[in-house]
């Protein structure tokens, strides 16, 4: 986890200071408190989903764009070597595999969610591509409910309404492809 924070504290305050931004600024943008922002830059706190989420909206930058490191001509990927990002409660379990990359415009995760858990995700830029890989999940979009189990697929865009919740008495778990297409002119 060290690591992770290292990464998201280097990536936000480069960030900030490339565009110019005080602390203050950035609090206003991104409705992240000034506190918490440089507590993050100092790698001292491990910002949860619904904070990094606030922030990558705020300053209009991918979710994993916090969590990129140098390229490299292959990568390999071992679950145990990724640290998770959680909610406040534990039950909403985030695992950047391959983050965004400005060439690629896309970025993968696993995600697992706990039996009972419902998760109301923020609005973002981007399409959203699910592809549930055990158990059922119950994904909303705008308020209609879709049920998924292993092995279905959906996709919807970002800046829909939508939440995960699962129902059923074992963890959920799904990949996800976040997809940023470039804006139309």
């Amino acid at each position: 986890m060290e690591h992770l924070n290292k990464m998201i504290a280097s990536n936000l305050a480069g960030l900030r200071k490339s565009r110019g931004l005080s602390l203050d600024r950035t609090a206003e943008l991104t409705g992240v408190s000034k506190a918490m922002l440089a507590q993050i830059e100092k790698g001292k706190s491990n910002p949860t989903v619904s904070t990094l989420w606030k922030i990558a909206n705020g300053l209009q930058v991918s979710f994993s764009y916090f969590m990129k490191e140098d390229k490299v001509s292959f990568i390999k990927i071992n679950k145990e070597d990724i640290s998770a990002v959680e909610d406040e409660e534990g039950g909403y379990r985030v695992f950047p595999y391959f983050k965004f990359q400005p060439d690629r415009k896309f970025e993968i995760y696993t995600v697992e969610l706990e039996p009972g858990c419902v998760h109301g995700a923020k609005t973002h830029l981007g399409e959203e591509y699910l592809l549930v890989r055990d158990g059922a999940l119950t994904v909303s979009l705008d308020g209609e409910e879709h049920q998924l189990n292993t092995g279905d697929a959906l996709q919807f865009s970002g800046n829909t309404m939508h939440s995960y919740e699962n129902k059923a008495a074992n963890t959920a778990s799904f990949f996800l492809l976040m997809y940023y297409p470039e804006p139309e002119a």
